[in-house]
């Protein structure tokens, strides 16, 4: 039975495919695992497809469908525009839907371009709306307990941050030119696609980024035109070939404003590496380890331990003392992939409920989007870059 003291927030959802599946699922698992303020409801689904975005609606359990996002903004019973579309159509959509006065999150990253990013947060400070980005990695358990260690003073001064983020599923030649492939649409590839992920939680467990110096390869210059198919497969649709005009492999260096040396690397080339997203971060007191493919884990050292027995230890960061974990399972009973979405859309409906603003968020987004031009910038001309330097 629904509690009718919750507010209810009315999504409307734009896209429908492998981000759609993973926010539908957490909007209609929040009320069973949390004890939320909001009730979600999934009012409508925007897709251009009519056929197949009503076959969607039907399997995740949407109540209405539409065909152009536009109508879909002008429905007086959306409360939330949810964008999981095409990178280069996150502005637009987003500053149409804060004009309305929508609530808006997006997928990541924010857009394809920092002017890009800064009209979107504009427009979200103009109109006064909530507004998220989508990086759900802040929200595993053992990510949210190594930023309250580091908060906390647990590993003292940081001296370190490394991460990579490494996949392999492009790494076929006959795999397809498909969206995220070209830069006029997704506006980078390995670099915006997965290392906007390290760059986030970067910014979140150590700070602003200051200065980088990074090269980036393209491996593959031509594929055979296609289309994505669902998750990140994907089928040819011609003999044809296109120009591939995004990185495959971003690596860099980062100097952050604490101090703190910084090193990361972010490829869809990896063979053997399905999501290999992983941070180390090494301070004067102790240090971390976290590997999303062992999402509960995280791996602790302190300094101040006995001699004898130092060394890594394994957290299995289940317990009730860990953020999020107690909503779920008696602890050793691990969660997954699907419930850091849960946990971050909980957060924002919860904002909702409460009129206040949430993070990561569009000021987020636009500072993720500053570093990645300077990286980009770095590459082409092969030196360092200030990434303030970009705020001008």
């Amino acid at each position: 039975m629904i509690n009718h003291s919750k507010k209810d927030i009315r999504i409307g959802m734009i896209g429908y495919q492998f981000m759609g599946k993973a926010h539908s699922h957490a909007y209609r698992d929040i009320p069973f695992f949390f004890e939320s303020k909001a009730n979600p409801i999934l009012q409508a689904l925007c897709g251009r497809n009519e056929k197949a975005v009503q076959e969607a609606a039907d399997k995740m359990g949407w109540q209405s469908i539409e065909t152009d996002w536009r109508d879909l903004i002008k429905r007086e019973d959306i409360d939330v525009i949810d964008i999981v579309t095409p990178n280069h159509t996150h502005a637009e959509i987003a500053i149409a839907a804060a004009e309305a006065g929508k609530h808006i999150i997006t997928e990541k990253p924010l857009a394809l371009t920092v002017e890009e990013a800064a009209r979107m947060k504009e427009a979200v400070e103009k109109h006064n709306v909530i507004h998220m980005i989508c990086h759900n990695y802040r929200f595993v358990p053992a990510v949210q307990y190594a930023k309250r260690l580091i908060d906390d003073g647990r590993l003292g001064k940081i001296f370190h941050f490394r991460a990579n983020y490494l996949q392999d599923f492009i790494i076929d030649p006959s795999f397809p030119l498909i969206w995220r492939l070209k830069k006029e649409v997704s506006g980078s590839g390995a670099l915006g696609d997965i290392g906007a992920h390290s760059i986030d939680l970067a910014r979140f467990l150590v700070g602003e980024i200051d200065e980088v110096v990074a090269m980036s390869k393209t491996f593959i210059k031509e594929r055979p035109l296609g289309e994505m198919s669902g998750g990140l497969s994907a089928e040819v649709s011609s003999q044809e070939v296109g120009e591939v005009t995004v990185d495959d492999a971003v690596a860099f260096m980062a100097k952050f404003d604490s101090g703190t040396f910084g090193t990361f690397e972010a490829t869809r080339f990896a063979t053997g590496n399905r999501n290999k997203n992983t941070f180390e971060i090494n301070g004067e007191k102790g240090s971390v380890r976290w590997d999303m493919e062992n999402m509960n884990d995280l791996h602790v050292y302190f300094t101040d331990d006995e001699k004898g027995v130092q060394g890594f230890r394994r957290i299995l960061c289940t317990e009730e003392e860990h953020p999020y974990a107690g909503a779920y399972w008696p602890a050793g009973h691990i969660i997954g992939y699907e419930h850091t979405f849960i946990h971050l859309l909980y957060e924002f409906v919860e904002a909702i409920a409460d009129q206040r603003q949430v993070s990561p968020n569009f000021h987020d987004g636009y500072k993720n989007q500053l570093v990645l031009a300077a990286i980009e910038k770095s590459a082409e001309q092969k030196s360092w870059e200030k990434v303030d330097q970009l705020n001008n």
